[in-house]
């Protein structure tokens, strides 16, 4: 048997366990993984309410928590080359990151570097991937002027860093309480919140050339009004909404090449994980109480002791 922590049915705090539960067998394509650690991200209490990925299936009740996981491969399924029994790896799991054990796909599947822990790499295939995917989707030049909404959070802190990597000028807005880590990233900050576009204008004088949103609602209706162009405007926090406005949502590429290439900046010093603050299995209910109610600052993860 293998520990997860799960949701039983769709709804609040109350639907979650950590139960015993099978130990997943891997088919054609995938990887059975004793997980070592797993990212805490907004999505995972999403989808506990009900939300669902456009595309996806509901997945059948219960269900286990969690969209990134990094461990040890256990044992591989059919038709899998490159990987073997031993091998440290991170991805986006089939079935679940906050658990001994998990199923990894290996198109969404690479080889962790020797030089990363388990929790840095745990938190890189949706706030980082993410993030790199936004800022290529955008393609801006060195010496552009970037306003990032939410930039105090997982996919913002990260966009921030890429953005600065590339010589791109970056207005961070955050809440007054991340003045500071926004700052230490290389962004010129401004306080999130009613009125923010004004301060973003006041803070860059000569125009802002992107917006890349992780907030949605409000927020990214104040900060579309920015923009000349509404093209340069994404969005991760509401998809639904930037379209209105005639930007587009980030474009996920979900492929092991790009897992490859933020690990590799992560591993130059070009793109730091800012993991903040670890919680054991026992307490993934408390982790995932940090990031919903908008408390957790850089990232959490969960660690799974071996």
């Amino acid at each position: 048997m293998s520990k997860a922590y799960v949701f039983t049915r769709n709804g609040g705090p109350e639907v979650e366990a950590l139960v015993d539960q099978d130990k997943p067998v891997p088919g054609p394509g995938e990887l059975l993984v004793a997980v070592r650690a797993a990212g805490v991200n907004p999505v995972d209490w999403k989808l506990r309410t009900g939300y669902t990925r456009p595309g996806s299936v509901p997945q059948p009740f219960p269900t286990v928590f969690g969209s990134e996981a990094a461990g040890v491969v256990e044992a591989i399924g059919p038709d899998v080359e490159g990987f073997a029994a031993g091998d440290e790896v991170f991805g986006s799991p089939l079935t679940g990151g906050y658990a001994e054990h998990t199923l990894l796909p290996v198109a969404v599947t690479t080889h962790k570097p020797a030089g990363l822990s388990f929790a840095d790499a745990a938190v890189l295939p949706v706030a980082a991937a993410t993030a790199y995917d936004g800022m290529r989707q955008l393609g801006l030049a060195p010496g552009a002027t970037l306003l990032v909404a939410g930039a105090g959070g997982g996919v913002g802190s990260a966009a921030v860093q890429l953005a600065h990597h590339a010589g791109v000028q970056v207005i961070g807005a955050a809440s007054a309480a991340k003045k500071e880590f926004v700052e230490s990233l290389g962004a010129v900050h401004v306080e999130s919140g009613a009125g923010f576009a004004a301060r973003a204008r006041a803070a860059a004088p000569g125009g802002i050339d992107a917006v890349f949103d992780l907030v949605g609602g409000d927020t990214l209706r104040e900060a579309a009004q920015l923009l000349a162009d509404p093209a340069t405007l994404i969005s991760a926090g509401g998809k639904q909404l930037v379209a209105e406005l005639g930007g587009a949502p980030v474009e996920r590429a979900r492929t092991a090449a790009v897992l490859r290439e933020v690990a590799d900046l992560v591993a130059a010093g070009a793109l730091r994980t800012h993991v903040t603050r670890t919680w054991p299995l026992a307490g993934a209910g408390e982790a995932l109480r940090a990031v919903e109610e908008g408390h957790a600052l850089g990232k959490t993860v969960i660690e799974v002791t071996a």
